[in-house]
């Protein structure tokens, strides 16, 4: 199982990872409100900005202060390394 960094050494399984998204819209805004309500939601923004929402396979979301261009890039490396 490969773990991807989602910042300040928080990691989420990275085969579980369905969408990267920015936080700005609001249908984000309301899976996020709907998943906090749900106790669905997983916050590893350390305090800071939400910059990317993780939608993960089982349901959870996840929050993150990492661009999801940032994010993408890493999974992108490593897939590129498990060649």
């Amino acid at each position: 199982m490969k773990l991807l960094n989602i910042g300040f050494g928080n990691m989420v399984a990275a085969g579980r990872i369905i969408a990267v998204v920015a936080p700005d819209s609001a249908p984000v805004k309301r899976l996020v409100q709907e998943s906090r309500d749900a106790g669905r939601l997983v916050d590893g923004t350390a305090g800071r900005r939400t910059r990317a929402v993780l939608m993960m396979d089982d349901g959870h979301v996840v929050l993150s202060a990492v661009q999801p261009e940032t994010i993408a890039g890493r999974l992108q490396s490593d897939t590129e390394e498990g060649k």
